[in-house]
């Protein structure tokens, strides 16, 4: 039996126990291929993560732990994952090459600070680090989504009123109108077109033909840089969620910069994940610069000052960096700049709720209110038309 190992393991995480009763088959070139692009939900890696830090800091042989976890892994693609990565590290793998091969499931950050805990022989705190990021940004995002959930209720609700209306209720006015030799009122007979419109099969093929078409070439526009350029502007100044959106992608980059500084991650390297994580152009941009910057002697705060967008960053941000920069606790203040930040987007997300609610309600004040009174004005006349 091997000496179990405390809190420092090799660089390459090697692992002497000998060979399982059980040989499990490899998986076929196929089947890895397939697994390489698999996804899994963030509950998912965060318990994973959370598992193997505990394991590991109780002694367990890092291939020992990863295939015990995978016993316990109820999504079946998850499971082959977890096996698969275990084959590996028997083999002789190091860990962070391991999960190298599953880009879709293990972020870039993840693999970084896991090689950097390798080096360290820091691996189950580095694991404990990270459970800590993926809880809180999965919090963020339920947050986000959270806020959101309102508005598209309020729409879906709207949109099926209308629609009841305009196929149910309109076209029993019109029967009636027609038998009498009446016509409609304008505004009602404007709505009964529409529908008639919306229910013809020409229209609506032809209607779907456009959308299906217009819905490629915006996709292919969006991969051009005038189209990211583009799109990624109307997120960052869009009235209402511009702000919520600045602020959950500052909130991200800044508890990564925490999370990895803290670990021992080079700055550089931290950067460089923070560039493939934001997912948006102009904050790409500001994190290029930066790199581009320190590489030259500056340190982070005034490069990001110098940064072309340095305005997606509030100053007062810029000077915390620079204290601690200057007192050598740069990772500690990034930490508190994150928790800083997360209360500034929660404090985002009720102000963007709060101003959606009324421009919903007025929304479906309108729509629902023109179609009253396109109904309401047949049935004032229908006495009169009756009577004829």
């Amino acid at each position: 039996m091997p000496t179990p190992v405390k809190t420092s393991f090799p660089r390459t995480y090697s692992n002497s126990r000998p060979a399982s009763p059980k040989p499990r088959a490899g998986l076929a070139s196929s089947q890895k291929q397939m697994l390489s692009g698999a996804r899994v939900k963030q509950a998912d890696l965060i318990l994973f993560t959370t598992q193997l830090s505990v394991m590991l800091d109780s002694g367990v042989v890092l291939s020992d732990a990863v295939e015990a976890i995978a016993d316990q892994m109820r999504p079946p693609v998850f499971r082959e994952v977890t096996l698969d990565l275990a084959e590996r590290l028997k083999n002789g793998e190091s860990f962070s090459a391991a999960l190298s091969n599953y880009p879709k499931i293990f972020s870039s950050m993840f693999i970084s600070m896991v090689k950097a805990s390798e080096a360290s022989g820091k691996m189950a705190e580095m694991l404990q680090v990270l459970s800590g990021y993926l809880d809180a940004d999965a919090e963020t995002r339920k947050q986000v989504k959270s806020a959101m959930i309102y508005p598209i209720v309020m729409l879906l609700m709207a949109v099926a009123a209308t629609g009841s209306l305009m196929f149910f209720v309109l076209p029993r006015f019109t029967r009636i109108y027609e038998a009498r030799g009446t016509s409609l009122p304008k505004l009602t007979q404007v709505l009964v077109d529409f529908s008639a419109l919306l229910g013809d099969p020409v229209f609506l093929a032809a209607a779907s033909t456009l959308l299906i078409v217009g819905g490629f070439a915006l996709s292919a526009w969006k991969q051009t840089v005038t189209g990211r350029k583009t799109i990624d502007w109307l997120k960052v100044h869009t009235p209402i969620l511009g702000g919520m959106f600045v602020d959950t992608v500052l909130t991200r980059s800044m508890r990564i910069l925490a999370t990895m500084v803290n670990t021992g991650v080079n700055l550089l390297d931290a950067l460089d994940v923070m560039k493939c994580s934001c997912g948006n152009y102009y904050f790409q941009c500001l994190w290029e610069s930066a790199d581009r910057k320190i590489r030259d002697g500056y340190q982070l705060s005034d490069a990001l000052m110098l940064s072309p967008y340095n305005r997606l960053i509030a100053s007062s941000i810029i000077q915390m960096l620079r204290a601690g920069e200057k007192s050598g606790q740069l990772g500690q203040v990034c930490d508190k700049i994150s928790i800083f930040l997360e209360k500034k987007l929660q404090n985002s997300i009720r102000t963007t709720t709060s101003l959606i609610e009324p421009l919903m309600i007025v929304i479906m004040g309108a729509v629902i209110g023109t179609l009253a009174i396109a109904l309401l004005l047949p049935v004032f006349r229908i006495s009169s038309v009756i009577s004829h």
